[in-house]
């Protein structure tokens, strides 16, 4: 069974490395949207025997949310702003992705040095955990849509999740349904906020906001 954990652990990446070249808004909402439905599988994969109800509820969850509810309330918002592609970004893309890969390096190296608990099922979802949560700072810090930076906030969390879930077998199923609705919430705040913004200013460049200052 560890060998499809690594499975979705390297799916992981190359969905990651995948929104870092990547333009269109559209395609990087879809590539999340697959993140989350294969991060769905992990609860299962990393239990043993038959499925679980607690399993089977988080799997549930963490699909639904992850791969159909938040890609449908950014794909939403997308609409209602009017734009299809990221312009301009800070970064180019074929900068980002050789920061992506740069920076996957470097997971490997300091999560090779982590220790990690007896009832770990992966040697990479230390790496992996480290390479989600720089990459989902890195499109936050590289990007002008306020759009995809939300999109690199739900990198980062689902970094965090595979990590708690690959790792953390016995964590209570209330407290993980619980950091799954905080990033439903987030998500649907954000969209909110960025509706507002487009009918105020007309973009949702948040480098054009500083203008704002004064």
């Amino acid at each position: 069974m560890s060998a499809w954990i690594d499975g979705v652990l390297v799916t992981l990446i190359l969905t990651n490395l995948a929104v870092l070249g990547s333009s269109r808004l559209n395609a990087c909402i879809r590539i999340i949207a697959l993140q989350g439905v294969v991060l769905g599988l992990l609860p299962i994969l990393v239990g043993e025997g038959a499925p679980t109800i607690r399993m089977t509820l988080l799997t549930a969850a963490t699909m639904g949310l992850k791969g159909a509810v938040f890609p449908w309330l950014l794909l939403r918002a997308l609409r209602v702003a009017g734009i299809r592609r990221e312009v301009e970004p800070f970064i180019g893309y074929n900068w980002s992705v050789l920061a992506g890969l740069l920076s996957l390096a470097a997971s490997v190296w300091l999560g090779g040095r982590l220790p990690m608990p007896e009832t770990a099922r992966s040697s990479l979802v230390g790496p992996v955990a480290l390479f989600m949560i720089f990459c989902g700072l890195f499109v936050i810090v590289s990007r002008r849509k306020a759009i995809t930076q939300i999109l690199g906030y739900i990198i980062m969390e689902n970094g965090a999740y595979a990590f708690g879930v690959v790792l953390l077998e016995e964590i209570p199923v209330l407290v993980e349904l619980g950091i799954l609705m905080d990033a439903f919430v987030a998500v649907f705040v954000m969209g909110v906020a960025i509706y507002h913004i487009q009918r105020e200013f007309d973009h949702v460049d948040v480098d054009q906001l500083d203008t704002l200052k004064g």
